[in-house]
């Protein structure tokens, strides 16, 4: 394996990259290793920082998470399975079981799992992960589990019931991965180490259908091995064996580059930008996308992007300038930019995907349609609401020459509205918390300084995060605030420390997917999980924005004495999106537009719009449950 390495990435993939460009001309991953053999997939988040860190279980320190250790490495007790709205039992083999106070929670676990080495999964596993979180700070859940967990008890090696504190429902949900669930240490291994928040974990052991065989000392590449008991791990016993023998993870750098790669066959899938994705789709004649037409995009991804806000920070703890900044951004103009029109409007706090418009936009529209902002506009109170706003989008995409979807379907694809682009009102709203134009146009703050706005977001130009970054900036600019967008790959970690202003970190924590529960929305504004500048939130999306309501702890509270599937769950998150679009602590844009490039030379049968078996996705924790249904072209 050292020689491989030293053969074919010492000289080709670091050199490389160091240059700049990456030119990788080969049939075969290596001599060992068949390339048809081998799922090339690119890392999402880019260049691990971290390469040879295998412990996710801290805040803060960088695992690259992504490239593999959810996908491939570790597993959860259940997992959202969106594309087909259910919630799988992976180690777990049924759902929760709670008493009738929900002070109580049995898991029964599936028997006969293993880790790679040998030893199998138990409750013993479960009752020491939790353990261990719960008494280091600085670990996750470190504080959810404080406050609810009593006790642990283990009737037998496949059962654990935990005693709670005080009524949840929702306790399961910590366990239940869409991304960034708890998943599990082995004790066996973990109970040797004296500080868990210091260890590596490298090598690791794996609880899921592959085992790391190496990694780039630089961190451009994670190759990992389908085990030879696969069929001791869950994703066997569900769905059959992974067809691919290997499974290398890669960053490629910019998305030009992966473009040039999948046009040489030498990256199966990556996510991609619109312009570039276009570019290989006329190039590599067995490129797709998960879309075969205009709008490519994937549009069941249950993740709504836009810009979260440091609510500690002044001035965004002022509701008047968070009403400002949404209407100074015209929302057709920021999705021309950021996706060629390519993308679903979300004004709400949740993703615009088909299953959550029928739950909550739909029913919500009346209310939209009438809210108003505490201020006047030709003498009566400003509805700030915009239903003709995707119709807008639809004739933008339109003038560029793109396939429109007949009006009964606008909606669907492009959204249900979205804000006014009202810069006078915004203007006005600025005005009444003492800000003022400068001889030259620009915001002046209050005490007569310059207003800067420094947007923090990720180093990935293909990712929605960096192109909402870029195109807001656009916005706010025009609108006369002088606005810088800094880049870097440890923006999570500066984002959930509190050092920035405005960010794009997911501006809420998503929901589920397949599931109309906004529990896990709505908690990541509750009082008690507000940290200070300085110290860690304990979570990303939602928590960054420091940001709570009094009025939203008690629909929280309500929802923890809710059973998961009670119909009045809508009626609660409903009244939690209201408070939510009301004080604005971060202000949503689209829904996540997964422009997923994938090239059909090696492996065909991918979860495309057409046959959406699985989630589309390599980055996504589900991926896993994806490779067994693959098919090997037999190329070589």
């Amino acid at each position: 394996m050292k020689r491989f390495l030293k053969i074919l990435f010492t000289g080709l993939v670091i050199c490389s990259f160091i240059l700049g460009s990456i030119s990788l001309a080969f049939t075969q991953v290596a001599p060992q290793i068949p390339r048809e053999e081998t799922l090339i997939v690119d890392i999402l988040g880019g260049r691990i920082v971290n390469p040879k860190r295998f412990n996710p279980w801290v805040i803060g320190v960088s695992a690259g998470t992504d490239s593999g250790i959810q996908q491939l490495m570790l597993e959860p007790l259940w997992m959202v399975e969106y594309a087909k709205g259910r919630i799988l039992n992976v180690l777990a083999k049924q759902p929760p079981i709670y008493n009738k106070d929900f002070t109580q929670m049995t898991v029964k676990l599936r028997e006969g799992i293993y880790w790679s080495d040998g030893v199998e999964f138990t409750a013993d596993d479960v009752i020491f992960t939790v353990e261990t979180l719960k008494n280091n700070p600085g670990m996750s859940y470190n504080t959810e589990f404080n406050l609810y967990v009593d006790k642990m008890e283990k009737p037998d090696k496949y059962t654990v019931v935990f005693h709670l504190k005080q009524p949840n429902s929702r306790f399961h949900s910590y366990f239940l991965d869409r991304w960034g669930a708890c998943r599990f240490m082995p004790k066996h291994i973990f109970e040797k180490i004296k500080d868990p928040k210091t260890f590596d974990f490298y090598p690791p052991i794996s609880l899921g259908p592959y085992v790391l065989k190496d990694v780039d000392p630089a961190g451009y590449w994670r190759l990992w091995e389908r085990r030879k008991d696969w069929n001791r791990t869950t994703t066997g016993k569900l769905f059959g064996m992974p067809k691919p023998k290997y499974v290398l993870f890669i960053y490629y750098g910019p998305p030009e580059k992966k473009v040039m790669a999948q046009v040489r066959h030498e990256l199966d899938m990556c996510d991609l930008t619109t312009e570039t994705l276009r570019a290989m789709l006329q190039q590599n004649p067995y490129g797709r996308s998960y879309r075969k037409e205009f709008p490519w995009v994937v549009n069941i991804d249950p993740c709504i992007t836009g810009i979260s806000l440091n609510t500690l920070k002044f001035p965004f703890n002022i509701r008047d300038v968070r009403w400002a900044l949404t209407l100074a951004i015209d929302i057709v103009d920021t999705i021309g930019i950021a996706f060629d029109g390519a993308a679903t409007m979300g004004a709400l706090h949740i993703p615009p995907t088909p299953v959550y418009q029928r739950w909550y936009y739909r029913p919500m529209e009346t209310w939209l349609k009438n809210f108003t902002l505490d201020i006047q506009v030709d003498g009566k109170p400003f509805k700030p609401y915009d239903v003709s706003a995707p119709f807008r989008l639809a004739e933008y995409c339109k003038k560029r020459g793109y396939p429109v979807p007949p009006e009964n379907k606008i909606k669907e694809i492009f959204g249900y509205g979205w804000w006014k682009y009202a810069p006078e009102v915004a203007e006005k709203l600025l005005e009444r918390q003492g800000f003022k134009r400068g001889s030259d146009g620009k915001w002046l703050l209050p005490d007569g300084k310059p207003w800067k706005i420094t947007i923090m977001t990720v180093t990935n130009p293909a990712s929605p995060q960096y192109r909402n970054a870029f195109a807001v900036s656009q916005q706010w600019r025009r609108f006369g605030i002088d606005v810088e967008v800094q880049t870097s790959e440890l923006a999570g970690t500066i984002i959930q420390r509190g050092d920035y202003e405005a960010g794009t970190t997911w501006p809420a924590q998503e929901p589920w997917g397949g599931h109309p529960d906004l529990y896990r929305t709505l908690v990541a504004w509750r009082s008690k999980y507000v940290k200070p500048i300085g110290e860690m939130t304990i979570g990303g999306p939602g928590y960054v924005c420091r940001w709570s309501d009094k009025r939203l702890d008690a629909i929280i509270d309500e929802m923890e004495k809710t059973a998961f599937d009670d119909p009045n769950l809508i009626k609660l998150g409903i009244e939690g999106l209201k408070i939510a679009v009301a004080e604005m602590p971060s202000i949503p844009t689209f829904g996540y537009p997964g422009v997923v490039g994938w090239d059909e030379y090696y492996w065909t049968n991918y979860p495309g719009g057409e046959n959406s078996y699985q989630q589309p996705y390599h980055h996504w924790p589900n991926f896993k449950f994806m490779l067994p249904f693959l098919k090997p072209t037999g190329r070589k």
